[in-house]
């Protein structure tokens, strides 16, 4: 299961229902990974935070255990397809967001995310809340 920015900044502020379901899954054994695209995110954020080694440290912790996928050449070309067809459809979505979901439709791999409203745009894409 990816992991989305949503959920990990939610678990960066100890957010109870996020706290919850990390317990939850880490409890059955839910095999968790991040997107090179979220550490881009997370990191995009550090950079503007007025504590940057307290939000390092926070990342670091969240992250650093979990495996990472990249962002390769066929995650791209879902991404891309899916962007444009959303687009076209009027039902746009950022594209991190697309590149996300493009790794995940790749992989076979569900999205947990609080952004549901986005990601459930994508066809074939299975998304997960809490």
């Amino acid at each position: 299961m990816i992991v989305d920015t949503t959920f990990l900044i939610d678990i960066m502020d100890n957010e109870p229902v996020a706290t919850e379901m990390l317990k939850s899954l880490v409890e059955k054994g839910a095999p968790l990974t991040v997107t090179a695209l979220s550490i881009f995110e997370l990191f995009s954020g550090l950079t503007r935070s007025t504590s940057p080694l307290r939000e390092y440290e926070k990342i670091q912790s969240v992250t650093e255990q979990l495996p990472r996928w990249s962002f390769d050449e066929v995650s791209a070309e879902r991404a891309g397809q899916l962007h444009g067809m959303l687009i076209s459809k009027g039902q746009p979505i950022g594209a991190l967001d697309a590149m996300i979901a493009g790794i995940a439709l790749q992989h076979h791999e569900p999205v947990l995310t609080r952004n549901v409203k986005d990601f459930s745009r994508v066809p074939g894409l299975k998304v997960e809340t809490y």
